[in-house]
């Protein structure tokens, strides 16, 4: 059956060839046309339910052409196409004057026309919002109430349960027949519905009691009444904690504290010289280890202070002991969410997949390397101290913007809305965001146009763009991520998984990022990912008529540093002057590690008497910071630095750092531990 009859009125027979074709074989009937004289005959033999009309055409023009169509049929749905973006005014001639259906910018997929044809052809239903109204619960927020009350009330009989199960077992330990089947049914139990209402520690234990009484229960074994007993007091004071209130989290470390670690993490072995290593080798990267020789040990030291995770060696104190540990850990309040790595010589699919659901991210080789440490240091921390992520949302519809952002703003993301699709390239300048959210059918450009002018930009050719769409056939998704898309979320929108895809998209960007443009010593930007940076910064701060300063600094004597007290202690003072940039400068301003001793930083808005007072602060930090010798030895560093500023000395990146290097070779020669501008 026809879908319906299309003109399609374009002189390029090749591209006329190849999108007849893919429509004919979508069900529709293609009249196609060369030329406006072929168009006007087509119309006098046939009804054409749309038309294509291609904006250069032979002898006369695509708009001149639609406006005489417009007088025969008033009605007709027509798609314009055009190789030439159009400004505002003549898409408003177009959409409002001559009432196209749709704007197409060339090139276009056959797929993306398929799309548009068919919402031309076939008005879309009414549209269905993209969440339910404020003040009313939505469905995922009405079964997440229901789930909370559900878990409640199982919590409420947990203590129920375990003494059911204490009572059974000493039935058993009587000789009661039937009691220790009783006892085991019921632990078992426990152990498989504990952890899906969320007691995930009251299903461990009831796991590891499960594990004492199979044998018993099998006859392959004696009970040992008092282990047993111990067990289930363990799994009776789990059970009521679970239902108590919390205690107070442990406190984050001060920003003070912070500066001075990438991070702290708990590494239990049962090897001691090892663990004394990863001290050693913990205090050279600036990591803070923490160390535990046993199973209990390591809970110990969890109570006792914050950790940003724990790295467990997988068979620590016993062939999978680590699997245990880690589960009471997650079994304590305050670990519940700590993030967990494994290490170990074995690597197979079972380990690792045991590995995962115990709740580790990272599955190690032992012995591990350094870069391992700092990668898996470097993730964690970043999984328990998240940065904020910012989100642009682009819709014209004003009511989906603030439903979107109230899904997903948090602590963790910030959203800024956008109505009008002209404004996308200045928007992306302007707010830096780490994610785009895209509508597909909006006035102007489509969400097609715009992927494809994103992906266009070198800067933002990585940026993570997720359409929102009440398409969901097989060509809407093959037009979307050949527009250079990376997912796409259907209408109506739910929260859960809006933030679900959202949240795991910035994930793997900021890890993917990190590890192509950040040094890894100091954790600063690279030269070329920072000159790219800078360049769209100076281009930024031009247009907004505000100073761009451009820092360049340098460690003072540092090759005496490193033949004096040796090339690890340089490498300590890179990593706390990188630190330190990173820590004592806003998100929003680049730091870099420029090469050897030297770093760069360009703060926007900041003139050159303001950014020497800033990092004039910074570099009195610096210099109170002791450093210690490999032979433990203390000494302290001081910095050299030069300023220039957008405008004053020049509007080119390579002027400016140019300045920058003169000033700073004058603040050398001029004593050092000095700031010229």
């Amino acid at each position: 059956m026809s879908r319906g009859t299309l003109l399609f009125l374009e002189d390029d027979k090749d591209l006329q060839t190849l999108v007849s074709t893919y429509l004919r074989e979508r069900g529709y009937q293609v009249e196609s046309a060369r030329s406006v004289r072929e168009a006007r005959d087509v119309l006098k033999r046939a009804r054409v339910d749309a038309a294509i009309v291609d904006g250069l055409l032979p002898g006369m023009s695509g708009t001149d052409y639609i406006q005489e169509l417009r007088a025969s049929e008033p009605a007709l749905p027509i798609l314009f196409a055009s190789a030439f973006w159009r400004d505002k005014k003549s898409h408003d001639l177009l959409t409002r004057e001559l009432k196209v259906a749709r704007v197409l910018h060339k090139p276009y997929t056959p797929q993306e026309l398929f799309v548009w044809v068919e919402q031309a052809v076939k008005p879309p239903a009414p549209a269905v919002p993209a969440t339910p109204p404020p003040r009313e619960l939505s469905p995922e927020e009405e079964l997440a109430a229901a789930m909370a009350e559900l878990s409640r009330e199982y919590g409420a009989r947990l203590g129920e349960k375990v003494q059911e199960l204490a009572d059974a077992l000493e039935r058993a330990r009587g000789g009661q027949a039937g009691a220790l089947e009783d006892a085991f049914m019921l632990v078992h139990k426990l152990h498989g519905t504990a952890g899906t209402y969320g007691f995930v520690h009251v299903s461990a234990a009831a796991g590891r009691l499960e594990l004492q009484l199979r044998p018993v229960r099998d006859g392959e074994g004696a009970a040992d009444w008092a282990s047993l007993k111990t067990a289930v007091a363990e799994l009776g004071q789990l059970a009521q904690r679970a239902v108590s209130p919390l205690p107070p989290p442990l406190p984050r470390p001060s920003a003070s504290a912070a500066s001075g670690w990438l991070g702290t993490v708990l590494v239990a072995d049962d090897d001691a010289q090892w663990l004394a290593d990863m001290e050693r080798l913990g205090r050279e990267r600036m990591v803070r280890v923490v160390t535990a020789r046993t199973e209990d040990e390591a809970v110990e030291a969890a109570r006792k202070q914050w950790l940003d995770g724990a790295l467990l060696h997988v068979d620590l104190g016993h062939k999978e002991g680590g699997f245990q540990a880690a589960a009471r850990l997650r079994g304590e309040d305050s670990t519940q969410s700590l993030p967990l790595a494994f290490f170990g010589t074995q690597g197979d699919v079972p380990y690792r997949m045991a590995a995962a659901q115990a709740g580790a991210s990272l599955y190690l080789p032992r012995p591990f390397s350094e870069q391992d440490l700092m990668d898996s240091v470097k993730r964690m921390a970043a999984t328990r101290r998240p940065e904020r992520s910012r989100v642009l949302v682009l819709d014209d519809d004003p009511d989906a913007v603030r439903a979107l952002s109230a899904a997903l703003t948090s602590h963790q993301v910030e959203v800024v809305g956008l109505g009008d699709s002209y404004r996308l390239v200045e928007a992306l300048a302007e707010h830096r965001p780490d994610l785009l959210l895209l509508d597909v059918e909006m006035p102007g450009p489509s969400g097609f146009d715009l992927c494809r002018i994103v992906r266009s930009m070198p800067e933002w050719q990585s940026l993570p763009i997720l359409f929102i769409t009440a398409h969901t056939g097989s060509e809407f998704r093959v037009a979307a991520f050949q527009a250079g898309a990376d997912d796409y979320l259907s209408k109506p929108v739910l929260g859960e998984e809006l933030r679900a895809r959202v949240n795991s998209r910035l994930e793997r960007a900021r890890l993917a990022k990190d590890r192509a443009e950040r040094d890894s010593l100091t954790g600063l930007l690279l030269r070329r990912p920072f000159i790219e940076s800078l360049r769209a910064r100076l281009a930024e701060a031009l247009r907004l008529e505000k100073p761009l300063a451009v820092m360049l600094m340098d460690a003072d004597r540092f090759k005496a540093v490193n033949d004096t007290y040796g090339h690890l202690a340089g490498d300590r003072v890179l990593m706390r002057l990188g630190r330190l940039l990173s820590a004592r400068f806003r998100k929003e301003d680049l730091r870099c590690r420029w090469g050897g001793e030297e770093f760069v930083v360009a703060l926007l808005g900041e003139t050159a008497e303001s950014a020497r007072e800033i990092l004039s602060r910074t570099a009195r930090e610096l210099e109170r910071m002791p450093f210690e010798g490999d032979r433990g030895e203390t000494f302290h560093v001081t910095l050299s630095a030069g300023i220039a500023v957008s405008g004053t000395d020049g509007t080119q990146v390579e002027a400016l750092l140019r300045r920058a290097d003169e000033r700073l070779y004058r603040a050398k020669q001029n004593g050092r531990n000095r700031i010229e501008i």
